[in-house]
């Protein structure tokens, strides 16, 4: 028996089952659900791209029915849900067992945090477009219709930022603003859709970082690797999403410091740091004194 029949009764003896979609046969099949794994896979089609709307989830019971019916009522239909859980205690799977026959594949599974429960959902994902949606956000109805529209018209470029609302809106995209500021977008928002072959290109999220994952994926994307991207027009609202989160907990000098973690580790000047690190210390004790 050759090594690649051995290896395929290994996976057989361990799922109990192999999956003709080969991307699910990794993961046990008590723990998915969803289209997929019945062997129904969206595709791809030509002015059409299948984009792939990966939702995470930890006891998110509270918000994850609104989230999943702005993707329900889009106006463009060629999308997958795949929704990422982590083993949650609360009414969080339920919901999502509910609407099986709409999502296309679900795992329940322990995860190590959010940005390695995106991953995962990045490696399965079929479409041509991929965009990562909070289970506490949510769409607008026509998001994806003008999402696509802008990949459409704009053949070379690989990423659309999407004008979105959180308390107040948020538009707009300069790639020269990230050699010098942090937060130059909500990046794993209900706004940012890009082109699955950029993650082959340059990776998926770095989980070597404590926080700030998004923050190393953006700079990768847009210093050291020049791809181009576009934004929405500012009235083209396409996502709502809630404040707070982990990041917004940091204290200053956690976000410094991990920020220049990130910006040394990816080979920025080191004269700009001491720039950035003084700079960001003269207005964080400005700030403090106008209080």
């Amino acid at each position: 028996m050759n090594r690649n029949n051995l290896n395929f009764l290994n996976n057989k003896k361990k799922n109990d089952f192999i999956f003709k979609d080969s991307s699910l046969n990794s993961f046990k099949k008590k723990n998915m659900g969803g289209l997929r794994t019945k062997s129904i896979i969206k595709k791809n089609l030509y002015s059409r791209p299948l984009i792939s709307i990966i939702i995470v989830t930890h006891n998110s019971e509270k918000y994850l029915e609104q989230c999943l019916n702005s993707v329900f009522k889009q106006t463009y239909k060629n999308y997958e849900i795949i929704v990422i859980d982590n083993n949650s205690t609360d009414k969080t799977l339920k919901i999502i067992k509910k609407y099986e026959k709409l999502i296309d594949i679900w795992i329940s599974e322990p995860d190590e945090g959010i940005f390695h429960a995106m991953n995962k959902g990045i490696e399965i994902s079929k479409g041509k477009i991929i965009s990562i949606l909070n289970s506490d956000d949510h769409y607008t109805e026509n998001a994806l219709k003008i999402i696509v529209k802008y990949f459409n018209y704009n053949s070379n470029i690989d990423f659309v930022f999407g004008t979105v609302r959180k308390n107040k809106i948020f538009s707009g995209f300069k790639p020269s603003k990230i050699r010098w500021k942090f937060n130059i977008y909500p990046s794993h928002s209900a706004g940012f859709f890009i082109k699955k072959k950029n993650h082959d290109r340059i990776g998926l999220y770095n989980l070597n970082y404590r926080h700030s994952n998004d923050y190393d994926f953006f700079y990768r994307l847009i210093v050291k690797n020049k791809i181009n991207g576009i934004a929405t027009k500012r009235t083209e609202v396409i996502g709502n999403f809630r404040p707070g989160g982990f990041s917004s907990k940091l204290s200053f000098f956690d976000r410094l410091f991990m920020e220049l973690k990130i910006r040394f580790n990816n080979k920025q000047n080191i004269f700009d740091l001491f720039i950035i690190f003084f700079g960001r210390c003269f207005f964080q004790i400005k700030n403090k004194l106008k209080l």
